[in-house]
């Protein structure tokens, strides 16, 4: 029961905002029509992750040249309170990913221009923030309102106040959100994709983002484990991707 409650709540809220009925009919028709889809290569992804997969610490020296230095350690008290935000907290959201990974992207690029898909409490936005506000660079956010669960004003709630002056975040699904992005940015030194984990989300999102990132910029992925669109989209386009082996998950990173 909790279940269909959850599902109609959701619904219900969703049909109170009608700038959200594109996304609305594209859930409807994945769940009806295309839900196996989400999963598309999962298995053979696997054992090619699995295969080439390296540590953080291995990934940050291949890539950047650099040892790994923990964020918590970098930051200390600024990491220090964004854990104590995120336990306190009422509304449960996806914890810290591989902080360092998308922190060394944004130095090895000096970059002005960091976009990124998926926010929930905002750790990746804060360890970007970290690194453009000594640039004067900004972040450009998509993340789609947390319509089940009420959370709405707790997006990016670990982002400390003095880092939002370079935060520009955009409240809807990737299909509308990246275009409205990409209508300020015309190039982009780092992207962190982190939302919509199905195939043909992440396929689509791949092909809008990757032309727009510039040569020498840096490309990461979360959850690539979850289906084949990473490896296909880096196969379609002779890319030779680093796999990281991250808390029993695989993160995908390039640079371009």
């Amino acid at each position: 029961m909790s279940e269909i409650f959850r599902v109609f709540k959701t619904l219900l809220a969703y049909l109170k905002r009608p700038d959200l009925y594109p996304e609305l009919g594209r859930k409807i028709i994945k769940n009806i029509f295309n839900r196996r889809s989400a999963f598309k290569g999962r298995e053979k992804t696997n054992l090619w992750a699995t295969a080439r997969a390296v540590s953080l610490e291995e990934a940050i020296e291949r890539l950047f040249g650099k040892k790994l230095q923990p964020f918590s350690e970098l930051f200390s008290a600024e990491y220090a309170e964004a854990i104590q935000k995120q336990a306190n907290c009422p509304v449960k959201m996806g914890g810290a990913g591989a902080l360092e990974l998308i922190y060394e992207a944004c130095e090895y690029t000096q970059a002005q221009t960091v976009v990124e898909t998926g926010v929930a409490y905002g750790w990746s936005s804060f360890v970007a923030l970290k690194s453009l506000e000594k640039r004067g660079g900004t972040l450009y956010s998509s993340d789609m309102p947390y319509l089940s669960q009420g959370g709405d004003q707790y997006v990016g709630h670990v982002v400390p106040e003095n880092l939002r002056k370079n935060w520009k975040l955009f409240r809807h699904a990737d299909r509308e959100s990246l275009p409205r992005i990409f209508g300020e940015v015309k190039e982009i030194d780092v992207v962190h994709y982190d939302s919509d984990k199905a195939y043909d989300g992440m396929m689509w999102a791949y092909s809008q983002l990757y032309p727009r990132l510039r040569k020498g910029g840096v490309f990461i992925s979360d959850d690539v484990n979850d289906n084949s669109a990473f490896q296909d989209f880096c196969e379609k386009n002779g890319i030779e991707p680093t796999v990281v082996d991250f808390e029993g998950k695989y993160v995908g990173i390039f640079v371009k």
